[in-house]
């Protein structure tokens, strides 16, 4: 049996309508959420950190570029990853690009981070052809103070994830294959964003939002949220190069 049906112009515009209003009440919710987010206390960063990047070494002030604001993605891509990056962290990576000239323009600059050493982060970068500044964790506390990696030790305080290196499904064992790292070190990096603000030489962390919430996911899954066809609900990603057809 098919998975819609068919209907008169009327009966579509009714639904329409219906639907409409459903629209409007969750963009009045994602105005009081976006309100809610902003009003969240900035926390000073106290702690050091110097990061390896491709113009050399640098603070995390630096990394503002001259900016008040820093909004950084962190890709799943840890010292262990033999491969690559996570495939899904670079669909997500994909779409940065169109963003970067319109976010400078709003005081914002708009990087990624990862673990892995930064010789493997250029390399990937220009395999993938991205332009936004990647920059390297390794070797720091930062990922780890701030919620983006975690040791194996509490990778397995943590039941999902130990379930999940235990007992993973397939598409997680062809998502390991793909990174080439075991999912005991594969599962301990983050995807997710991070924001930060520097006001009158002091540095704020403002915000975190991890996986799975929705926001972390390539653009393009906005896009086919409004397809007519829902898409399979095994997480299955390929990178932009390596797709079977």
């Amino acid at each position: 049996m098919p998975d819609y049906k068919i209907g008169t112009s009327e009966e579509w515009q009714a639904a329409r309508d219906e639907l409409a209003k459903l629209e409007a009440e969750h963009a009045k919710l994602g105005q009081r959420v976006t309100e809610q987010r902003r009003q969240l206390p900035w926390v000073p960063v106290e702690k050091k950190y110097q990061f390896d990047t491709e113009d050399g070494k640098k603070t995390l002030a630096e990394l503002f570029a001259g900016r008040s604001q820093l909004l950084a993605y962190n890709i799943m891509f840890g010292p262990d990853y033999e491969i690559g990056a996570c495939p899904g962290c670079t669909s997500l990576g994909d779409g940065l690009d169109g963003g970067l000239v319109h976010l400078n323009h709003r005081d914002v600059t708009l990087i990624c981070f990862s673990r892995a050493p930064i010789e493997r982060l250029v390399a990937y970068k220009q395999r993938m052809g991205w332009q936004f500044p990647y920059v390297s964790t390794y070797e720091t506390d930062f990922p780890f103070d701030f919620g983006l990696a975690m040791t194996e030790e509490q990778a397995q305080q943590i039941p999902e994830v130990k379930a999940m290196i235990d007992s993973p499904p397939g598409w997680l064992e062809e998502w390991s294959h793909q990174i080439g790292a075991d999912l005991k070190d594969g599962l301990r990096e983050g995807p997710g964003w991070i924001a930060f603000a520097r006001e009158n030489g002091t540095v704020y962390h403002t915000y975190t939002v991890m996986a799975p919430d929705p926001f972390v996911a390539p653009y393009h899954n906005f896009l086919l949220e409004r397809t007519p066809k829902a898409q399979p609900d095994e997480p299955r990603t390929w990178r932009k190069d390596e797709y079977p057809d």
